[in-house]
């Protein structure tokens, strides 16, 4: 039986697409009433609504439930990752595949840092790439990276989740895919932004663009490919996150550019933004690999209440000109 921690919209949808040939899935869901609810009433009201679930998907609340479930996929928040690997049964160390996406606050570890040091030993891969949850949920047809290495450990895992709609690609750069779901996060804020303070489609594409250039040298600098950001992890995600409210992030970035703050933006949300908590990290890590990323460190402002939406926006206008460069250097 295939496991899925983590039932909010994405983890959710994952189960769904999982379940959709007739293989068991089982969902543990932090908060009780949405296991209950997926039991009885075979839906997930709270954070994926309007979607009749699969009979194939049995949830719970209870971690010890998820033992001897193969593979794993970890579909948490990323700041919760470490405490839920801490009490899963992972004792016979499952195949895990990574579904958030993040940078853990604190520590700057990726995801895959996370469950490297929570579970030695254990095989790990990265799912990543453009995929709105309910999309992913309705059928609609979807294509996302799965990382691991060896490619053929990757090319395995690509087989076991593919699905008529569902067109994972294999890579052996886990790295790469990790950082540009990362990373985009932050940048679908500040194409929110933008967007909520009227600026126009024309700002919006360049920003794509520029943010595009920050991601790939912040990811070539810890070790990954520059193709790999080119790719449905990258590029890919980015382009989709930026372009929709449906985007949690974006959504935030919206509400910060018609001049609320950031605690008034983030009051009530059911979901999380993860750029909301990457930000900061992300912006830490590149300094201290030397790395430019001032549409990044500009959105680390504006949340951090360093400035206002028009003052973030002056500095990154204002900057000095400079050759245009995509080098990952």
């Amino acid at each position: 039986m295939i496991g899925i921690l983590g039932a909010g919209a994405w983890g959710t949808a994952l189960a769904q697409v999982v379940a959709g040939d007739g293989t068991p899935v089982r969902l543990w869901a932090r908060e009780p009433e949405v296991a209950q609810a997926i039991a009885t009433t075979g839906a997930n009201p709270l954070f994926l609504p309007g979607i009749a679930l699969s009979g194939r998907i049995s949830a719970t609340s209870r971690l010890a439930d998820m033992a001897g479930c193969a593979p794993l996929l970890l579909v948490v928040p990323a700041q919760f990752l470490a405490a839920v690997l801490a009490e899963a049964p992972l004792g016979d160390r499952p195949p895990l595949i990574l579904c958030s996406k993040g940078i853990e606050a604190g520590t700057g570890r990726l995801m895959s840092d996370v469950a490297a040091d929570a579970v030695p030993g254990a095989e790990i891969a990265v799912l990543s790439g453009p995929s709105f949850a309910a999309d992913v949920a309705r059928g609609l047809p979807t294509a996302v990276t799965l990382a691991a290495a060896p490619l053929a450990r990757a090319e395995a895992l690509c087989a076991l989740l593919a699905r008529p709609a569902f067109r994972p690609y294999a890579s052996d750069d886990i790295i790469g895919a990790e950082v540009g779901g990362a990373v985009k996060n932050v940048l679908a804020i500040a194409c929110g932004v933008v967007m909520g303070a009227g600026l126009g489609e024309s700002a919006r594409a360049a920003l794509i663009a520029r943010g595009f250039a920050e991601m790939t040298r912040f990811a070539v600098a810890l070790g990954a490919r520059a193709e790999t950001l080119a790719g449905l992890s990258g590029l890919g995600d980015l382009v989709l996150t930026c372009g929709s409210p449906q985007s949690r992030n974006m959504a935030l970035g919206m509400a910060l550019g018609q001049g609320r703050s950031a605690a008034e933006a983030l009051r009530g949300r059911n979901s999380v933004a993860e750029g909301a908590a990457t930000a900061p990290i992300l912006v830490a890590r590149a300094r201290a690999l030397g790395v430019e990323m001032p549409i990044a460190e500009a959105v680390d402002d504006l949340l951090a209440g360093r400035g206002s939406a028009g003052e973030c926006v002056t500095r990154l206008l204002t900057r000095p000109l400079r050759p245009e460069s995509h080098s990952p250097g």
